[in-house]
């Protein structure tokens, strides 16, 4: 009872403004994302999408660095990257494409976001030492390849007929990688507030350059690449393995 008293007091003190203000702030562009996709207009929701991913990997470090980290902030976020990069993406490319497959395009909508919801819960009740790796794929990768590839056909009016079946097998992989326990590279080792080295700086300024020279190409490209290096990686370890061991 006393246990329950405390949290109830602790939380009419208030919440940090800060952070929980960038949470929600990926929250409404995701929700901006469903509106725009049921309205047709599929570049406004896939940016809108991309717009959350920023958002949503800046309030983390900005709780870090103001150190302003809260339960209740990390139970928002969960929520807020379930709005914005599991029901957002699915609803979008449904209503973009897989609408076209009929039950099968609202079956693989629904799976892609059925792993999204798993992949969080999965991650929400894991408490790995490891800081350097995620298990599994980070949900706003694959929501992140979604929107850049909408947005990619769009402005290249790519269309056929197979684009929902290509859309279809891409939305399950990136499901599967989701709830899979391939390790990716989280990056949060990285210090951002200490010294880098100059090529870096280059590095990162180019990158800068070319995705405001063409976002959903550099985008596009970027994701695919993150979101095969695990799987590249782990069989290239098992060949690699199997040829030293003979």
């Amino acid at each position: 009872m006393s246990e329950q008293k405390s949290h109830s007091k602790r939380f009419r003190r208030g919440i940090y403004l800060l952070p929980n203000l960038f949470t929600m702030g990926a929250m409404f562009a995701g929700f901006y994302a469903i509106i725009m996709a049921t309205s047709a207009h599929f570049v406004k929701a896939s940016v809108a999408i991309l717009v959350a991913i920023v958002l949503d990997g800046l309030d983390g470090r900005v709780a870090r660095m103001t150190r302003t980290q809260s339960e209740f902030g990390a139970q928002l976020d969960s929520l807020s990257d379930m709005v914005s990069f599991g029901i957002a993406p699915a609803i979008t490319m449904y209503v973009w494409s897989l609408y076209a497959l009929g039950k099968l395009g609202w079956c693989v909508a629904f799976i892609f976001a059925v792993c999204g919801a798993l992949r969080l819960a999965r991650f929400n009740s894991e408490s790995s030492a490891n800081k350097r790796f995620f298990y599994g794929l980070a949900i706003p990768l694959p929501a992140g390849l979604i929107a850049s590839a909408i947005w990619l056909c769009h402005d290249y009016q790519v269309t056929g007929a197979w684009i929902p079946y290509l859309l279809a097998f891409v939305a399950l992989i990136l499901g599967f990688l989701e709830v899979s326990v391939i390790r990716y590279r989280s990056f949060k080792d990285l210090d951002v507030e200490g010294k880098v080295p100059f090529q870096w700086i280059v590095f990162i300024v180019l990158v800068l350059v070319f995705i405001v020279y063409n976002p959903p190409v550099v985008i596009f490209i970027m994701s695919c690449l993150y979101a095969c290096s695990a799987p590249a990686h782990w069989v290239w370890k098992r060949c690699f393995n199997k040829k030293t061991t003979r």
